[in-house]
């Protein structure tokens, strides 16, 4: 049969796994990247994904869980940013450049000090379809479930402290607290998807899917939509030509969302661009 190729991995189970895990790691990016879009907090983003590394490659080397591990140095690197940042003395953007990359340091220094974690060390730096299994569809999944909870019960705070902080802190919203709420969201997020998207592109997974669906709307409510909807769909696609081409997963959903950018940044003209620099709700 012609399309019994294009069909041939789903016979695999491991590939089966890394399909549901890229679709749902898709999806949660599309969604929290929204919020790191909109609130400009790419560099967040891009810096808490190398300093979780530091601590998967700790978690490697004692053998550790690695979601306990990473999660909690993650976790512990977003507490430490926000404290040096608050404290005035030097910028946000310069206290994430000296936290997250001496993490990433420290995990490079592991992988080179102990061969035995250089494997898993390699597979979260670049993705792996092969280290995904049951377990890693039952995390991204409930990661899943837990920010689609937490955006549900918090939305109209979100919203407006995503906006307007400085307003809605004067109208009873815990700004910090909304603030704090979204970095565990984009901690946990990272951490679930990195095993495929792989650490040094898991940022532009956050962003490309949010930035697209900005273009093709200019309601806040579709963008959560649409995001998720975009990352799901370069995550399924992207998993899929991976296995085909023989290039790793994390690269190729990035580059099919790369290309999905590229014909609605065509398609949409001018006036997807301007929504992409002005943007309002309604």
């Amino acid at each position: 049969m012609i399309g019994a190729p294009l069909f041939e991995p789903f016979r695999f189970e491991f590939f089966r796994h890394g399909i549901v895990v890229a679709v749902l790691a898709g999806a949660i990016c599309g969604l929290i990247g929204v919020y790191v879009v909109l609130r400009q907090l790419s560099y967040i983003g891009h810096g808490l994904s190398h300093s979780i590394f530091g601590g998967a490659a700790a978690s490697a080397v004692v053998s550790v869980n690695f979601y306990l591990g990473a999660g909690l140095w993650g976790l512990l690197s977003a507490l430490v940013i926000g404290r040096v940042a608050r404290r005035g003395r030097i910028g946000a953007d310069a206290a994430i450049g000296v936290v997250t990359t001496a993490s990433f340091a420290l995990g490079l220094a592991l992988s080179n000090l102990y061969g035995q974690a250089k494997r898993s060390i390699d597979a979260v730096l670049f993705g792996s379809i092969l280290g995904v299994d049951r377990a890693d569809v039952v995390a991204v999944l409930a990661a899943g479930l837990l920010a689609g909870a937490v955006i549900w019960t918090c939305y109209r705070r979100l919203l407006f402290a995503t906006f307007d902080p400085d307003v809605a802190e004067v109208s009873g919203v815990r700004v910090a607290w909304m603030e704090a709420l979204l970095m565990l969201m984009l901690a946990v997020t990272i951490l679930v998807t990195m095993k495929v998207m792989g650490v040094l592109l898991i940022s532009a997974m956050l962003v490309t899917p949010a930035v697209t669906a900005r273009m093709l709307t200019n309601s806040f409510a579709r963008m959560l939509a649409i995001g998720p909807v975009i990352g799901a769909t370069c995550g399924f696609f992207g998993m899929w030509l991976s296995y085909h081409i023989d290039v790793s997963p994390g690269a190729t959903i990035i580059l099919v969302a790369a290309a999905v950018f590229l014909v609605v940044y065509a398609v949409t003209g001018t006036r997807g661009r301007r929504r992409a620099v002005g943007f309002a709700t309604h």
